[in-house]
Parts: structure tokens; C-alpha cells; sequence
């Protein structure tokens, strides 16, 4: 029985999804973005953070699935275990806009635009 508990766990804690916090920018080079002028990137700007904050709405809305369904699967029946899956997607492609946005900020900074990004997902 014990030897079960601890597998359970070790299930449950490799499939939770990560918090949307907790997932690191995807390098994108800024270069990509060198014929945009300041206009453009501040349009560019706001698509990609409006995409980054959909995305890390659903990661944090799994997380909190994998986090009931560790909860059901710890205290009350071990195979909810497996339906703890997260959702390598979704933290993939907020790790793409997050990089997104870094580029698009030096892009800016190279250009000297004046544009704001106090807004953005953590790079982490």
C-alpha cells in the first residue's frame, strides 16, 4: 500500500500543469521585428500580450484542475492520479509570446520607440 501511495504521488506531481508564472520566455530574436516601425511594433505589442494573457489564463485554469484532481486522488481515490495531465501546449506556446514580447521590447529600445511594456507576463 505504501509503495502505491508514493507512485500515486510521483504521478501527480510530473503531470500537474505549471503555473503560468513559472514558465520561461522562448528566445526569439529581436531581429524579426527590425523593419517594424514604432507604430507597428506597439500594434504587434498588444496582439502578442493579448494572445500571452488568454494563454496564461488557461494554464492557470488547468493548473487549478490538476491541483482538484491531485486533491480528489490523494484524499479520496487514487486513480484520479492519471487524469492529471497538463497542458504542454498551452505552456509552450505562452513561453513563445512571452519571447515574443522580449523581442518586440528591444526591438523597441533599439528603434528608441517610447513604448510602455509594464503590462507584460513575467519573463522569468
Amino acid at each position: 500500500m505504501r509503495v502505491l501511495s508514493v507512485f500515486c504521488c510521483a504521478v501527480v506531481l510530473v503531470g500537474c500543469a505549471s503555473s503560468s508564472q513559472d514558465i520561461s520566455a522562448t528566445y526569439v530574436s529581436p531581429v524579426m521585428y527590425q523593419n517594424y516601425t514604432c507604430q507597428q511594433l506597439a500594434m504587434e505589442a498588444q496582439a502578442v500580450s493579448a494572445r500571452a494573457a488568454t494563454l496564461s489564463g488557461a494554464q492557470d485554469s488547468q493548473r487549478t484542475k490538476d491541483t482538484v484532481a491531485t486533491t480528489a486522488a490523494v484524499i479520496i481515490f487514487w486513480p484520479a492520479a492519471f487524469l492529471v495531465g497538463g497542458d504542454k501546449q498551452t505552456a509552450a506556446e505562452l513561453g513563445q509570446m512571452k519571447g515574443q514580447l522580449n523581442a518586440i521590447e528591444q526591438a523597441s529600445i533599439m528603434k528608441k520607440c517610447s513604448i510602455q511594456f509594464e503590462g507584460k507576463p513575467p519573463a522569468s
